[in-house]
């Protein structure tokens, strides 16, 4: 019967990784891989995180099973960070999943259980992995404008617009902050007109929060989140790979928030029911890593400030790359960089173009100019700028 598979389509990203690895030049800049990378080009362990693990490893007496939403404390911790006092905690139903993706996936699984019929609305573009799961999931998909390619910026007034389509029951993905993959997110005043909109047409929104912390603080960077679910009834798919940088503990969590707490019972319910039938229990050690670094003052507050450091830093390759290109171009059509969000930003570079940069400076980035700005460092910004005037920005 294998013989009956069709060959799947190449992940582009992973496809980039690939070609990365196997071009000899000593220089080569690698933009594309969405892994926070420090000066050095490592992906470090934070301070907290080291310490959190020591403590577990000398705590730690058992391996059992923890349970089917995974440990309480993990949600426990990680329900106030993102909605505060927006939010009663007895509204939210959340489970563990192995990181933000099985969140995501977790949160369509249960829209195709609430109301098969529905149709999930998706920004133009998105992380797409979120496109794929859902074609995998035979969900009807349905897009609405996002991001300008000639302002570079969010396309607000074509997002609400498109949004005027939605009807009761659908769902609306969004991006908590520091949009995937354009780094260009929505003023304060188009949030809140876009939670006004999906309220009065009875759509749920879905946010993907996967960068809490790296775009302006951990306070605003929820603040669009917080808005949203204090107005009713959402979804919300949190990773904690980036902020806490543990990628290969695969530590997500998926809140439900319920008008009222019986409600949110019944979502808790249903929600475990589909992590039994995913993978049963989730895995642990990530999660207990963010509940004991969340749990503990001494170590909430280093984390916290080795998280500035790293959204601090990035915010300065993102102007020091921004005043570069000014430099060479007499211009200042790429300040768009500074206003941009996170990890990523979209260039506005044709696939020509990109292929340029890859050919003749060893710079790879995603096909439609996607770069990660942690990928850079203080020798590699100018050589980037470069690339990119030679390449005909």
């Amino acid at each position: 019967m294998l013989d009956q598979l069709k060959d799947q389509p190449a992940d582009k990203i992973l496809s980039l990784m690939a070609a990365f690895r196997a071009d000899p030049r000593e220089g080569k800049i690698d933009l594309g891989v969405g892994v926070y990378k420090d000066a050095e080009g490592r992906t470090p362990v934070m301070r907290a995180v080291r310490a959190a693990e020591k403590r577990i490893w000398d705590e730690e007496t058992t391996k059992t099973y923890t349970a089917l939403a995974g440990d309480p404390a993990f949600a426990d911790a990680l329900v106030p960070l993102v909605l505060g006092p927006s939010v009663p905690r007895a509204n939210v139903a959340a489970v563990a999943t192995p990181g933000g993706t099985g969140a995501v996936r977790q949160g369509f699984e249960l829209i195709r259980m609430m109301r098969p019929e529905a149709t999930v609305w998706v920004p133009e573009p998105t992380w797409p992995n979120h496109l794929s799961i859902l074609k995998h999931l035979g969900m009807t998909v349905k897009g609405y404008r996002y991001f300008d390619g000639s302002t570079l910026a969010v396309d607000a007034e074509g997002m609400l617009a498109d949004l005027q389509g939605v009807t009761s029951g659908d769902a609306v993905l969004l991006h908590g902050c520091c949009h995937n993959p354009t780094g260009a997110d929505p003023e304060p005043a188009t949030w809140s007109r876009l939670a006004d909109l999906l309220r009065e047409k009875g759509a749920l929104p879905f946010i993907d929060l996967a960068y809490l912390g790296f775009g302006d603080s951990l306070e605003l960077d929820a603040a669009a989140t917080r808005m949203i679910a204090g107005g009713g009834e959402c979804l919300i798919a949190v990773s904690c790979s980036k902020n806490f940088g543990i990628y290969r503990e695969r530590a997500g969590l998926l809140m439900a928030v319920a008008r009222d707490e019986a409600t949110a019972k019944l979502a808790q319910v249903n929600l475990a029911y589909l992590n039994r039938q995913n993978y049963s229990f989730p895995p642990d050690h990530g999660a207990r890593v963010v509940s004991t670094v969340l749990g503990d003052a001494d170590l909430r507050a280093d984390w916290e400030a080795e998280l500035e450091e790293i959204r601090a830093g990035m915010l300065g390759l993102r102007e020091s790359l921004a005043a570069e290109l000014r430099r060479l171009t007499n211009s200042d059509r790429f300040d768009f960089l500074t206003r941009h969000k996170g990890m990523f930003s979209r260039l506005g570079a044709t696939p020509e173009q990109v292929e340029a940069m890859r050919r003749d400076h060893g710079i790879y980035m995603v096909g439609d100019s996607r770069i990660n700005v942690a990928g850079l460092n203080a020798r590699t910004v100018p050589v980037l700028a470069k690339a990119m005037v030679e390449a005909g920005l």
